[in-house]
């Protein structure tokens, strides 16, 4: 899938048919790439396999409801913008719907060109968020150094290493989010492009190799971490 055409990749959870079926139509003429279903269960199952921009999370649904899937979605550490429907209107539906997670909260009915700009408004923001200050062709970290354009390193010991396509991509993610935790499904949707899942431990292998090109003590790393339960960090 290209990822260039798209302006945001969008999961969309209403279990009224009607409404979804609206809603899928109308994101899609603005452009979006969506992906819908309709309960909680298996809103959760897809935010555990792919990575999104926005979740558009509809409050009532059957077996668990919008609010749970938001807290569980939260406790994964996984800082998607929701954007939660709901027929309840009280303030303190509203409350409690952002205080588990929503970054925004429209009321049904709703005007459908409302929704439109709450949604690309969320979207841009989150990648103005994830769009990092790029690093040049060349990056240096201990005494190691990384030609990203010719896919080669000199490491510590002054040993020329060849990398690969995605070992490239990678370590520059990575390096480009210095001191922060890359998750998993940001490394997913970067590196191995959407609905191709490589395992964790295929990542870990990635990490486990570059310890081994450039760490002095691959045992004790101190640029490559790994977080567990969420992600992958660079330090340097």
């Amino acid at each position: 899938m290209n990822t260039e055409t798209k302006n945001g990749y969008v999961l969309l959870v209403e279990d009224e048919d009607n409404l979804r079926e609206a809603l899928k139509l109308n994101l899609e003429l603005e452009g979006y790439e969506i992906t819908s279903v309709g309960d909680g269960a298996e809103a959760l199952k897809k935010v555990n396999d792919e990575y999104y921009d926005l979740i558009i999370l509809d409050v009532m649904l059957p077996e668990l409801d919008g609010i749970t899937v938001a807290e569980n979605i939260r406790l994964q550490n996984n800082e998607v913008p929701i954007l939660m429907l709901s027929a309840k209107s009280s303030s303190a539906d509203r409350v409690l719907g952002l205080k588990k997670g929503a970054d925004d909260y429209l009321t049904k009915p709703f005007n459908l060109e409302e929704l439109l700009l709450r949604v690309k408004k969320l979207i841009n923001k989150n990648k103005r968020l994830q769009d990092k200050e790029t690093i040049g062709e060349v990056f240096e970290f201990g005494n190691n150094k990384v030609d990203f354009k010719a896919q080669t390193a000199t490491n510590y010991q002054g040993k020329l290493i060849e990398l690969s396509k995605k070992e490239i991509m990678l370590l520059k993610l990575l390096a480009e989010n210095k001191n922060e935790v890359v998750t998993r499904e940001k490394i997913l949707q970067s590196v191995w492009g959407y609905n191709v899942y490589p395992t964790t431990r295929t990542i870990d292998n990635f990490i486990l190799n570059f310890r081994k090109y450039f760490e002095e003590e691959s045992r004790n790393p101190r640029f490559f971490h790994s977080v567990r339960g969420v992600g992958y960090k660079f330090t340097d």
